[in-house]
């Protein structure tokens, strides 16, 4: 994820800025100024995927859509305050103060803007496909039981690490093929209740989304 980058570059600015504001050391506000120009050659192409993401994976006319609009919004508008940084910086003449008090904005900006992309991700379910490539898109079935025994699956029909969610007469329970063959169990994560069918069997043990 390359958000990883401007997030770090511009939190490191602020804090070579703030050593600098108290030391008077020149070598902090200049390891500073670099960390800026990073952050946002990062940010840039960070903004790059993401808007192709809005346009592409986002489905529309969704809370997600609106979500990911005021994100990229914030996300743009940090860019642009740290883009005055970059300029401001060059002003010996001003107060570094106001050059501080930018970029604590902007860190807080981007606190905001990475608490959206969050809910983005683990709440709208916007992002890579958490299972391994190889064990194929996860399945989904309703069947009704009238007895006993519920066929739920064909003995081939699931590839090894991959997920069934059969829905049996209003339960929801999952099916997963492991090494040594099938398990069975409910769709309810404990932790915090997420749907196990969508997460990722690992060495045979499912993994919450």
């Amino acid at each position: 994820m390359l958000i990883g980058f401007p997030l770090s570059f511009f939190v490191g600015a602020f804090v070579f800025d703030l050593l600098f504001f108290f030391s008077g050391n020149n070598d902090f506000q200049l390891v500073g100024y670099y960390l800026v120009i990073a952050g946002i050659i990062g940010a840039v192409m960070a903004a790059i995927p993401g808007f192709v993401d809005y346009l592409h994976t986002v489905p529309p006319e969704s809370s997600a859509k609106k979500r990911a609009a005021t994100h990229g919004l914030i996300n743009s508008f940090n860019l642009l305050l740290f883009v005055a940084v970059f300029f401001l910086k060059k002003n010996a003449a001003l107060d570094f103060g106001w050059i501080l008090l930018l970029e604590a904005i902007g860190i807080g900006l981007l606190a905001v803007a990475g608490w959206m992309g969050g809910t983005l991700v683990y709440r709208n379910q916007i992002g890579v496909d958490v299972r391994y490539a190889a064990a194929g898109k996860w399945k989904e079935e309703k069947v009704k039981k009238t007895g006993e025994l519920v066929k739920v699956a064909a003995l081939n029909e699931l590839e090894r690490n991959q997920l069934k969610l059969v829905h049996v007469n209003g339960q929801r329970v999952v099916i997963a093929r492991k090494e040594e063959g099938y398990v069975a169990f409910s769709d309810a994560c404990t932790h915090k209740g997420g749907s196990l069918a969508g997460g990722s069997m690992i060495c045979g043990t499912v993994q919450c989304p």
